[in-house]
């Protein structure tokens, strides 16, 4: 029997419906309204929420051809995320749920990240080395059983994906920013401007990237608003190439410490393609297999929860009636 899996953390509501590791539909409707405003709005997100969570629900099973009473479980996150958005996802997944007699299966976002990996084509079995890189988290995990993840090195100051939104912000570009500033540093001369790749020496495995975002800054003053619009495609390269140096720089140590039988990526910045390309290079280098989930996977959606779930103890009726979401919370474990 299949189960539901149903993803609010931000601002994509999403559903999707599993059999095992196979994905049997997979739902995301992205909020254009924020764009507006340069970013997330939390109050927004979750009045979409409420309107979207149960048409959403209805098209994954429509698209699974499945229906309510089909369900073995209903997974959702649980945190970290935005508390109201949360708590939209998890009131609708106890409203399909306990009707039904169904457990509950509360699912960490970061986790699902991971365990995407778990799923077909090919799911990757741990062991494997992950890099997480989002527009709220970045670290590396260990991933050593498909039941959570040890950090082995994370982000000290912005995510990396919250770095890159403002810089195309920064730029004139829209939200989310890592499409936008992709697209345009397609054309730009990555070289032109030269950006820090911070903690390049250090010799731990965490990460840095205010500093690049202040680097950004004071280039954009000195050239002015007009001399910022015309080298734009430039300063997008630049500010990409050491957004993906730094991650593969990190990458790269953590494999020199420790001899990982494959790597992976989680998250929304894993869909960059010059990121994809520098990993499955030092990958080759190295002869080590790389898993390449689609990019539908990478940024956020509900089948990954659905993935997580399924190494996560549910919660049986009544007992999860009571089972609140959490905004923030520890990091990999079970």
């Amino acid at each position: 029997m299949p189960l539901l899996a149903i993803e609010t953390s931000c601002d994509d509501t999403c559903a999707a419906v599993l059999d095992g590791p196979t994905v049997l539909s997979n739902v995301i409707s992205s909020q254009a309204d924020h764009e507006r405003y340069g970013g997330v709005v939390p109050e927004v997100a979750s009045r979409h929420h409420l309107e979207l969570a149960i048409p959403v629900v209805e098209a994954a099973l429509s698209d699974a051809g499945a229906g309510f009473d089909d369900l073995e479980a209903v997974a959702v996150t649980a945190g970290p995320g935005l508390i109201g958005a949360l708590l939209v996802g998890l009131s609708t997944a106890k409203a399909i749920a306990a009707p039904r007699r169904l457990p509950l299966i509360p699912v960490d976002h970061l986790r699902g990240h991971v365990a995407a990996n778990f799923l077909e084509p090919e799911p990757l079995e741990p062991p494997f080395l992950c890099l997480v890189a989002s527009g709220g988290h970045t670290f590396l995990a260990a991933v050593r059983d498909h039941g959570g993840f040890e950090v082995l090195g994370e982000t000290l100051d912005d995510a990396a994906g919250e770095a890159i939104d403002k810089a195309a912000r920064m730029l004139g570009l829209g939200f989310p920013g890592g499409p936008e500033l992709e697209r345009l540093a397609a054309d730009g001369d990555p070289d032109a401007f030269t950006f820090p790749v911070a903690m390049s020496r250090d010799p731990g495995l965490d990460f840095s990237f205010s500093g690049l975002k202040t680097a950004l800054v004071y280039i954009c003053r000195d050239l002015g608003e007009a001399g910022t619009a015309e080298r734009a495609a430039d300063l997008a390269a630049g500010f990409q190439a050491a957004v993906v140096g730094q991650l593969t720089t990190k990458l790269r140590r953590a494999l020199d410490q420790e001899p990982w039988p494959a790597v992976a990526l989680g998250g929304g910045v894993a869909a960059n393609g010059p990121l994809r390309r520098a990993v499955a290079q030092l990958c080759a280098e190295r002869s080590l297999p790389f898993k390449e989930v689609s990019r539908e996977l990478c940024t956020d959606n509900a089948a990954m929860i659905g993935s997580a779930a399924r190494f996560t103890e549910p919660i049986a009726y009544p007992d999860y009636l009571r089972f609140d979401a959490f905004a923030t919370g520890p990091r990999g474990g079970g």
